[in-house]
């Protein structure tokens, strides 16, 4: 679906003001671009490194009379975690070390250059590790599940769980897995983190990926990031011959991986120590790293017409999967849930084949992505979700329904129907098997 901008601002606006808001960031309606929302709370610009909101309150649309749930299929990002890597830290506390033997350090680029230590220090050996916040989450997050949804997991339930073979996967699972269990005593539980899933829970398409950065998507991307060059303020706090800095230091990787480390703390222990960090960047500073960071995730994973606008077809084998897991048990006398614990490379691409809330956006244009309300932030948070919830009357109920929430937040999705949120199962099936299969067809 391409979604068409004339007389879409408010539509976008309104949709966006209700996504922020869902994630702890209540604004005037009368915002208008991402850097209002990050003058509230900048952990929207966060990206990939966002939090989880700890204390939602979904507000659920009663379903059609007599419908009752029975099936809930799932998606999910691990929980917060550590930096994967030590890139991102090494790259600012090398320049900040080669600076200090220079003697051009400030005392705040000394202060700087500690907590980069103290950080490298404290994650050191955990390198892309599930933190105890992100078990936190996994375990808000079902329990609200089961709290919504109490008749899904009644008496002898089944609980399918998945994960794919990357450890804070497993341990999201676990967490998840053992709060239902806990809460549920009587659940029917299987678990399985293996390569034979791997195909649908983590699938990524050689050819697509090779194909991302087109000349047409490179040329955009430098061009988009040239607007946003530089940072004179930060390169004055730090040290005291700014001149001999700019030549030997990279401003735009320093400001990128300092922004980069001070978001990723809030997602472990270190977010309870005070941190001079962010005091280091004004506003506007981070609404550009957060306009770069979107416009990056839209050419890699989104409809970017840059490189074709197939690239989140990344994930038609996921999609397959959820419709075989539903088909198998809408005329079987069962109720309980799939769940599925993976990452924000997948998370992001099938909300995008889907048209979730319209994030099948096409353009080639990468400065409308702030307007359109494309906000990469809003879908793949540590431990976003989305959520297929399923609706009948009994096993012999032909007409199913269901709902998709993202991040625990109802949904909408381009398919035909008048009893929004609800949509009939028998339409999704139809409308992306045939989507699949025509993208299928163009491949041979």
């Amino acid at each position: 679906m391409k979604i068409k901008m004339e007389g879409m601002t408010m539509q976008w606006h309104t949709r966006l003001v209700a996504a922020v808001t869902t994630l702890c960031l209540a604004l005037p309606a009368a915002a208008q671009s991402a850097l209002d929302f990050i003058r509230h709370d900048r952990n929207i610009s966060a990206s990939n490194y966002s939090t989880y909101p700890d204390n939602l309150t979904p507000q659920l649309t009663p379903p059609p009379a007599g419908k009752r749930p029975f099936y809930i299929s799932h998606y999910g990002r691990h929980g917060s975690r550590y930096m994967s890597n030590r890139k991102g830290y090494d790259i600012p506390y090398n320049m900040l070390c080669h600076a200090d033997s220079m003697h051009i350090l400030t005392p705040l680029g000394q202060q700087v250059k500690q907590e980069l230590y103290d950080i490298i220090a404290d994650s050191e050996g955990r390198w892309g590790d599930l933190t105890g916040y992100g078990k936190k989450q996994q375990r808000n997050i079902v329990e609200r599940m089961s709290r919504n949804y109490p008749e899904i997991f009644q008496g002898d339930a089944f609980l399918d769980a998945h994960s794919t073979i990357v450890t804070r996967c497993i341990l999201s699972m676990g967490s998840a897995v053992l709060k239902l269990k806990s809460l549920h005593p009587l659940l029917n539980v299987t678990m399985n983190s293996s390569y034979r899933d791997m195909f649908y829970m983590n699938h990524q398409d050689p050819l697509l990926r090779d194909s991302i950065m087109t000349p047409a998507a490179s040329a955009a991307w430098k061009a988009f990031k040239e607007k946003r060059h530089g940072n004179t303020r930060l390169m004055e706090l730090l040290f005291t011959d700014t001149a001999y800095a700019n030549r030997n230091i990279s401003v735009d990787d320093l400001s990128y991986y300092l922004i980069k480390t001070a978001f990723a703390q809030q997602n472990t222990h270190m977010r309870e120590r005070e941190s001079c960090l962010m005091e280091l960047f004004s506003d506007e500073d981070i609404h550009r790293f957060w306009q770069q960071e979107n416009a990056w995730w839209y050419i890699s994973y989104g409809h970017s017409l840059l490189n074709g606008g197939r690239q989140p077809y990344s994930q038609r084998y996921l999609v397959r999967q959820i419709i075989h897991d539903t088909d198998s048990i809408l005329h079987l006398d069962v109720h309980g849930a799939t769940l599925r614990f993976g990452h924000e490379t997948v998370l992001l691409p099938l909300v995008c084949l889907l048209g979730v809330n319209g994030y099948d956006y096409e353009t080639a244009d990468l400065e409308s992505l702030e307007s359109s309300g494309w906000w990469a932030g809003l879908i793949f948070p540590m431990a976003s979700n989305v959520q297929l919830v399923f609706y009948r009357s009994g096993p012999d109920d032909n007409d199913v329904l269901f709902k998709i929430l993202l991040n625990e937040q109802e949904a909408t999705l381009p398919l035909p129907g008048n009893i929004a949120p609800y949509y009939r199962w028998s339409d999704f099936r139809k409308y992306y098997l045939e989507k699949l299969d025509r993208y299928d067809a163009s491949r041979r």
